[in-house]
């Protein structure tokens, strides 16, 4: 859980950020509401942004290392500080500074993470002693990966993403994840999906039992998402970047999310370093990480 991974000194909150994979994505359907059914097994990784939560007197105020991001209510972790004083009925203010490791707008969850490490650190700062389902289920009316980014490892997503069931951990594992410099809007992506004729849905019980047994292979040749298809016909390099992993060694490669993030698992360290090198010539978002349970 996300909360174990924190660091309290005095007035302040020191927590990490992870980006999430998705090892499987598939949307099942589309409700009334405009919402879509998923399944999906997502995976943390070693990537982190740092979240640096202050205590302060009154008011919420957010800085960042990157200029375009917003610091009002159009920030997740403003929007989770505030849900935070809503619920709670706790008086006081924050300070929040943002480190942006993670790319922005890359289907790897940085946004939601962030709102979820906001609500694990002042959690512990107020010592509100609001427990993980009780914390997840406040993380649930900020978004859909929000519960899941407090929780963290490998689990079966369902519903919207907020029903969540713990998996087997994925096994540690070498990965190389590329973010080419383009910005994919998920709601245009879900918007394609209600009307393409998806071709190959991913074999989630077959990847479960992968799991079970520790057969990263099996789990790398067997990730499926349906979004990569759609995603890779507005924008090609996605399926650029995944045939150059697979050539490179990768065992597996498959986007993350909507994208525009691809990433592969390798079995072979030199294979993966010399992997990072031969992108990081081509893109600036080019990340050589680890699964975490």
């Amino acid at each position: 859980m996300l909360s174990d991974d924190i660091v309290i000194t005095g007035n302040r909150v020191i927590a990490r950020s992870y980006a999430k994979i998705n090892l499987t994505l598939d949307v099942i359907g589309k409700r009334p509401n405009g919402y879509h059914d998923v399944e999906m097994i997502m995976q943390t990784v070693s990537l982190f942004d740092l979240i640096i939560v202050d205590k302060t007197y009154s008011g919420i105020t957010i800085s960042t290392n990157l200029k375009y991001l917003p610091t009002n209510e159009k920030n997740i972790a403003y929007k989770a500080a505030q849900i935070f004083f809503k619920k709670t009925g706790i008086q006081g203010g924050v300070r929040i500074i943002i480190h942006k490791n993670i790319p922005v707008a890359a289907g790897l969850a940085g946004g939601s993470g962030n709102g979820a490490a906001v609500l694990c650190a002042m959690n512990a700062l107020f010592n509100a002693e609001l427990s993980e389902h009780e914390l997840c289920s406040i993380a649930a009316e900020l978004g859909a990966d929000v519960p899941y980014c407090i929780m963290g490892g490998t689990r079966l997503a369902e519903g919207i993403g907020e029903i969540l069931t713990p998996l087997p951990s994925m096994p540690k594992t070498t990965t190389l994840i590329v973010k080419p410099p383009i910005n994919v809007s998920t709601a245009a992506i879900y918007e394609q999906i209600d009307n393409a004729s998806i071709e190959k849905r991913p074999d989630t019980k077959r990847i479960i039992k992968a799991l079970e047994t520790g057969n990263v292979t099996e789990i790398a040749q067997n990730m499926c998402n349906v979004m990569e298809a759609v995603t890779e016909k507005m924008h090609p390099v996605v399926g650029g970047i995944k045939k150059k992993l697979l050539i490179n060694g990768a065992v597996g490669a498959v986007m993350s999310g909507s994208g525009p993030s691809v990433f592969g698992f390798f079995d072979d360290d030199k294979k993966a370093k010399l992997s990072h090198d031969s992108f990081a010539h081509q893109y600036k978002d080019v990340f050589l990480v680890k699964t975490l349970n």
